[in-house]
């Protein structure tokens, strides 16, 4: 049991994976990251007979798919809203730290907050439009208008809010903070 679950929120392209690929980098064998996508992803692999390590990747080749994943996986999260959660969590490695780099909506925090409690904090990443279209983010119609992308803009409750944008924080002030919610591990 990980005596601290980082849950980590942000908008396509605001820079989630880049800054929990370092944090892990930092925390190594403390560690281990979780992707609630990565269920949905590999079922859709399979079903389509498609390149998991693609779909899992932030490349181009996701992105085809991506509106098809979405729509499937709210039916999936309408009969069962924890479903992703469970899965991604069922073969996590028993580290200190789980890092939990895709929390799309008030359902997963819900989710984790009922099977962590204490041990989760809430960490959301923002980045202004310009810097995510210069790291390719284009809007895409029943993509960034979703609950996917949307449910958690309304979301106040964060244990720290992180900005990515261009001129916002430096990549070690925004460790360094991560840091200071996971001290006492």
């Amino acid at each position: 049991m990980p005596q601290v679950v980082l849950l980590f929120s942000g908008k396509r392209k605001s820079g989630k994976d880049f800054l929990t690929d370092h944090l892990q980098n930092m925390l190594r064998d403390k560690c281990e990251i979780i992707k609630i996508s990565k269920p949905i992803k590999s079922h859709w692999a399979k079903e389509k007979n498609l390149n998991l390590d693609e779909l899992l990747s932030d490349g181009k080749y996701k992105e085809q798919y991506r509106l098809d994943m979405i729509q499937w996986s709210e039916e999936m999260r309408f009969k069962d809203y924890g479903c992703f959660c469970r899965s991604a969590c069922e073969n996590a490695v028993d580290r200190p730290v789980w890092i939990v780099s895709d929390i799309r909506r008030k359902t997963d925090i819900q989710w984790f907050k009922e099977n962590y409690g204490d041990a989760i904090r809430k960490i959301r990443i923002t980045a202004d439009d310009d810097t995510r279209k210069a790291r390719g983010y284009n809007f895409q119609l029943g993509v960034d208008d979703v609950a996917s992308e949307c449910d958690l803009d309304d979301y106040n409750d964060w244990d720290l809010v992180i900005n990515n944008s261009k001129n916002g924080q430096s990549l070690e002030e925004q460790i360094s903070a991560i840091l200071t919610l996971i001290k006492h591990v």
